[in-house]
């Protein structure tokens, strides 16, 4: 049966433990040099819509670390970005391929992309969703406070595909969620119905203090997503005093980490000094892009 990556949604909590465990396996073995190639022999094509630092470097690495390789695929590239159907890239790129990552905008066009595809496809980012970023975040989190379930993480910014997928991830593997956030900008409708069966643990609340009390990790992200551009102006007005600074974090636990995807506007949605003291989290964060994926990568390809 094939198996795709699409969003958090389509997994138990069980099964998203099932990955962070194979992601950890695979950093530890990566840290002692023990090479092992289980995707050897097989290609992943990396269709770009949206540009990406991370998402790319990770993926095309770690496709070679387990012994694979990653084809770059941009639009220019494609005969999608001559208006080829989806449906019909998706069955000529099965022929050749083992599996896709697509970044792009529409969750609706990776759904396409699967349901035609005979190969696993991986949700790299939509406008709705960010799975693969938020593995890395939960394998990140517990590593720094050894569990998940009991734990409290809190968002503050904009309700985006990270706040979509951070929602659906931490509440699946335990933690409670507060997201603090405009009301105007609030999360996703489908993700707040899936929310609601949480109860108190779950909460949005346009108080960012009452948001971020008592949180073992406190998560931000930009203000003006990519693709909002024409919006920065308004967000910026949006989002003042949507800030993570050393007063949110003395409202949460003791020893809270701070948490961001990046890349990161410094006196923003985040101040510098906080951004630097928490530096060892958000770059351990970063890495963790690389073993999550690997993880994911060998979900959906492997045996």
């Amino acid at each position: 049966m094939k198996k795709d990556f699409l969003k958090l949604l389509d997994f138990s909590g069980d099964e998203l433990y099932a990955i962070l465990d194979v992601a950890d396996k695979l950093k530890f073995a990566l840290k002692r040099g023990i090479k092992n190639k289980p995707l050897k022999g097989k290609s992943l094509g990396m269709i770009f819509e949206k540009s990406s630092t991370r998402t790319r470097v990770s993926f095309e690495v770690g496709m070679y670390q387990l012994g694979g390789q990653a084809l770059f695929l941009s639009p220019r590239d494609l005969q999608i970005g001559r208006a080829e159907p989806l449906e019909d890239t998706a069955r000529v790129l099965s022929r050749f391929l083992n599996g896709i990552m697509i970044r792009t905008f529409k969750q609706s066009d990776v759904e396409k992309l699967a349901e035609y595809a005979s190969i696993p496809i991986i949700n790299g980012l939509t406008d709705f969703a960010h799975p693969c970023q938020v593995m890395a975040d939960l394998q990140t989190i517990r590593e720094f406070k050894g569990e998940l379930k009991g734990r409290k993480l809190c968002y503050i910014g904009d309700g985006n595909n990270m706040a979509n997928s951070l929602i659906v991830g931490g509440l699946k593997t335990g933690m409670s969620v507060s997201i603090g956030c405009p009301d105007a900008y609030r999360p996703d409708k489908a993700i707040m119905e899936f929310a609601e069966q949480y109860g108190d643990k779950f909460c949005v609340t346009s108080d960012i203090f009452k948001a971020a009390k008592d949180a073992d990790a406190i998560y931000t992200d930009v203000w003006a997503s990519m693709g909002m551009e024409s919006e920065a102006a308004k967000r910026m007005e949006d989002f003042k005093g949507y800030c993570v600074d050393q007063a949110l974090c003395d409202v949460a636990a003791k020893d809270v980490m701070v948490l961001h995807c990046l890349p990161a506007h410094r006196g923003e949605e985040i101040t510098a000094d906080v951004f630097e003291a928490h530096a060892k989290e958000i770059f351990e964060e970063a890495e963790n892009r690389l073993h999550a994926q690997k993880a994911i990568m060998l979900m959906c390809m492997g045996k």
